[in-house]
């Protein structure tokens, strides 16, 4: 039986994921922060694993426990992490630390604490990097900067990983049903506050932050397309899923930066002086 280990499957992307591997025949290893959520992972017939992604020990007794058990991995999807909305200085870099350290830093960490297994399996990776990586927007600096770091560093390690048989896939969703909306808008409420340059711009922060759910695509045919690309026998090194996955790369590629720009502008409320 493959062996898989998901991270951050407490809700949406993720335990779409582990229930769609798990229905193909995978042993999936799903991991969540909160001791509740690995409560219902369990529950549900996964081994579930409380895990901080960027805890170095804790990972590598996780590798251990899995080399101990099954010998190898055969497929870890890095899917772990969230969205930091708002003015870039508002937050400042502490938030822009807590930013990377879940999105980015975690990444190299998951990855280099399980490549013995990875190695051994001859496994792969794959990476939930964002198209918001390529169609950068005001008031998501932090996340699309972070997502951006995960698109190059996903090109360099699948070079890296190459010579041991160990190969890399990036996923660049659109639109995905989750809580990522509520979770983002939470995030950005904690910096609007009237002290803030952008404070009369608070419309546009949080619209910012509810736009990942216009018109979502629902995390199970996300989880379904993706399961079907690391089944094929030609592995994609980049796949869109999601409602503007393809459109909005492809707006960005397209139209001259300058009308990108008021077109952004424009819609998060930053076409005016204040």
């Amino acid at each position: 039986m493959p062996v898989a280990l998901i991270t951050g499957c407490s809700s949406g992307i993720g335990r779409a994921l582990a229930d769609a591997f798990k229905a193909a025949g995978f042993e999936v290893w799903a991991s969540a922060r909160k001791t509740e959520d690995v409560a219902a992972l369990s529950a549900a017939g996964f081994t579930a694993v409380q895990l901080d992604v960027n805890d170095q020990a804790a990972l590598q007794q996780l590798a251990e426990r899995i080399n101990q058990q099954h010998g190898g991995l055969d497929v870890l999807i890095n899917n772990a992490g969230y969205g930091a909305m708002g003015p870039l200085l508002d937050g400042g870099v502490p938030a822009m630390q807590r930013q990377f350290e879940t999105n980015v830093f975690s990444i190299v960490g998951v990855t280099r604490a399980l490549f013995p297994v990875l190695r051994r399996a001859k496994g792969l990776v794959v990476n939930i990097g964002s198209v918001s990586g390529i169609l950068v927007t005001p008031f998501a600096g932090a996340y699309c900067a972070s997502k951006a770091a995960v698109h190059a560093l996903s090109d360099a390690l699948r070079m890296e990983l190459a010579p041991f048989g160990v190969r890399l896939m990036e996923v660049q969703p659109g639109a995905i049903q989750s809580s990522f909306a509520k979770n983002a808008g939470h995030e950005a409420e904690q910096l609007i506050n009237e002290q803030s340059p952008w404070f009369p711009l608070r419309e546009g922060i949080r619209a910012r932050a509810k736009a990942s759910q216009d018109n979502p695509t629902p995390a199970s045919e996300f989880a379904a397309v993706l399961l079907k690309a690391v089944q094929q026998n030609q592995l994609p090194r980049l796949i869109r899923i999601g409602n503007g996955s393809r459109a909005l790369p492809l707006l960005a590629a397209l139209l001259p930066k300058g009308l990108l720009e008021k077109t952004l502008m424009k819609r998060f409320g930053l076409n005016r002086q204040i």
